[in-house]
């Protein structure tokens, strides 16, 4: 049950979130967990809080009360929001793999976006889906520790700025829909090779990684795969290792290479199907920070230029421009004009754009005004030494630029500007953004690359492009600023077989909460299991830990050991049991 509390705390959250992003968010529906998802739960949470208590960031098991994650039962991400809001942070419900920039935008947020789906049995170990024992038990401990947090908080911040490319976004949906197919059930299992095959084609075209690229890269070597401290015995803190019971245990052995963590990992990449052969290690927390910003430098948001527009045409995505003037762009950029010293001298977007300053729309500069596009020649004019930005209105006037007067000039492009002069506006330091024009006429050689049919012209004043990104600078300027999945997520299918073992589930985890129950209750289960489902493991050794019959415990181990015997690939998960029960943990 949902407490008003929760309830409450939760539409706070979603009041300061962007439109763009609440789209993303879907109810956890707590109700539909089965007791088979709850036994999933408590198992891999037991084995790895028993075996990360000496291996994890000290950080980890006081993070986990600091969350509001217990052992016995799958959280609820309300109730997780309502505690992590004491540490500045709260949790969202998602379907899945969400788009890279929101989900690095929800990151900038401080928010965790949490897959509330579960693994299925057999992916116990391992799945190449978000879910919540991920998102959940991987993610959230480790962000009570202050300086991780702001890395976190950090990346997520330039992530959901990095340009990404039509690859990245053909690798997202390919990654999106094997992880659908992988824990969908009964799904077929040709088309889950088609899947795998569509991602390992992707991960192995050749193409120069894009600043998401490396943003992916980075995020997956340290907050999903890292290590930290001395390079010869690190702590574990990535999400992947930390809520995976297979890799967590064999990552520390000889068999994984161990790498300092340095400004290298951007252009590793990485095949999230399979465990990863290196790691990386980070002396602390603090250090990851300092690789974060050197990395920065290095990206469109800081370096702008050409190289940073183009990167925005090809993405064909929603991206900004910056100008000296502080005169923000954003649309889907479709062109751009350079000179000899390749220097940007106009640009072009196609369809919805929207026109800011200091990250705030400008009033009537949004995309129902700019619907159409929006295009506007850079730099000097021709034989003048003051920049357009620049003048005063002294100056203006002694150029004739006067409201209301016809204008004609000529920038050093060869650009030319003709049509009568409306008004202008200037940012806070009195520069001018941009100069309204009625029946203007734009041209650039022999072409005309705006006509005074197109409506009024408002040029944009400004000498260069000093920062490109992904995004809108407002965020709410685009409602539908990213682009949902063509992959629809699948229900996890029933029948009556599992339907039943969902009720001896069910039955099993009754028993253990009222601590009321006799040993023919128990045998009666076991004899049920061991008949109608006697691949099943996990609910064996739950009977086996709740026994206290010296009888009814040896028939459940010898039915379990002849299982690991016949199964190979389930005897070591048989095992961690018997330690789990023998421990008592």
């Amino acid at each position: 049950m949902v407490s008003v509390d929760n309830l409450v705390a939760s539409e706070k959250i979603l009041a300061r979130l962007p439109e763009h992003l609440k789209q993303f968010i879907v109810p956890q529906n707590y109700e539909q967990y089965t007791a088979m998802d709850q036994a999933v739960w408590r198992f891999v949470m037991r084995k790895n809080t028993a075996f990360l208590k000496d291996v994890a960031h000290e950080s980890y098991l006081g993070g986990l009360k600091k969350a509001g994650i217990s052992i016995e039962e799958i959280p609820s991400i309300y109730g997780m929001s309502r505690i992590l809001r004491e540490i500045g942070w709260a949790a969202v419900a998602v379907d899945g793999f969400i788009p890279p920039n929101a989900f690095m935008e929800f990151q900038a947020n401080k928010i965790l976006v949490i897959a509330s789906d579960i693994r299925q049995l057999e992916h116990i170990e391992y799945t190449p889906a978000p879910d919540i024992i991920h998102e959940a038990s991987g993610h959230a401990p480790i962000i009570a520790n202050p300086d991780y947090a702001e890395f976190l908080r950090r990346l997520g911040e330039i992530g959901s700025r990095a340009i990404l490319s039509k690859h990245d976004i053909a690798l997202y949906e390919a990654v999106r829909k094997l992880s659908i197919l992988k824990e969908a059930g009964a799904a077929d299992k040709k088309k889950i090779l088609v899947a795998e095959e569509a991602v390992k084609t992707l991960q192995e075209e050749e193409c120069s990684l894009s600043e998401m690229a490396q943003v992916r890269n980075m995020q997956w070597w340290s907050v999903e795969y890292g290590l930290v401290g001395p390079l010869e015995n690190p702590k574990i803190y990535g999400a992947g290792l930390l809520s995976s019971i297979g890799e967590s245990a064999q990552c520390l052995g000889p068999g994984v290479k161990k790498l300092p963590y340095s400004l290298d990992v951007v252009n590793m990449s990485f095949d999230i199907t399979r465990p990863q052969p290196q790691l990386y290690v980070a002396p602390d927390f603090a250090y990851l920070m300092e690789v974060l910003e050197a990395f920065a430098d290095t990206l469109s948001v800081r370096t702008g230029g050409y190289k940073g527009l183009q990167k925005l045409i090809d993405s064909e995505s929603v991206g900004t421009i910056e100008l000296n003037t502080g005169l923000q762009i954003s649309g889907i950029f479709s062109r751009v004009i350079l000179n000899q010293n390749k220097e940007v001298i106009y640009f072009k977007t196609s369809g919805a754009t929207a026109l800011a300053y200091r990250e705030k729309e400008l009033i009537g500069h949004g995309i129902s005004y700019h619907k159409d596009g929006y295009s506007s020649p850079l730099g000097m004019l021709k034989s003048v030494s003051l920049p357009l930005e620049n003048m005063t209105p002294v100056d203006l006037k002694a150029y004739d630029f006067y409201d209301g007067k016809q204008l004609s000039f000529e920038f050093e492009s060869g650009i030319k500007v003709k049509g009568v002069n409306i008004t202008g506006m200037r940012n806070v330091a009195g520069k001018i953004m941009i100069i309204q024009l009625s029946n203007c006429t734009v041209t650039y050689k022999e072409e005309v690359l705006f006509r005074p049919e197109f409506g009024v012209f408002d040029m944009a004043i400004g000498s260069a492009v000093v920062s490109a990104f992904a995004g809108a600078a407002d965020p709410c300027s685009f409602p539908n600023l990213y682009r949902a999945s063509r992959t629809p997520s699948i229900s996890k299918e029933t029948n009556d077989k599992t339907l039943a073992l969902s009720g001896l589930a069910q039955r099993i985890r009754d028993l253990r909460a009222s601590k009321s129950f006799s040993e023919k209750d128990l045998d009666n289960l076991f004899g049920i299991l061991k008949q109608e489902h006697p691949y099943n493991w996990l609910l064996p050794l739950e009977i086996l830990e709740l026994s206290n019959s010296a009888k009814l415990k040896s028939c459940v181990k010898k039915h379990l050991s002849k299982l690991a015997f016949e199964k190979p690939n389930l005897s070591g998960l048989i095992a961690s049991g018997f330690k789990l029960i023998k421990k008592g943990v």
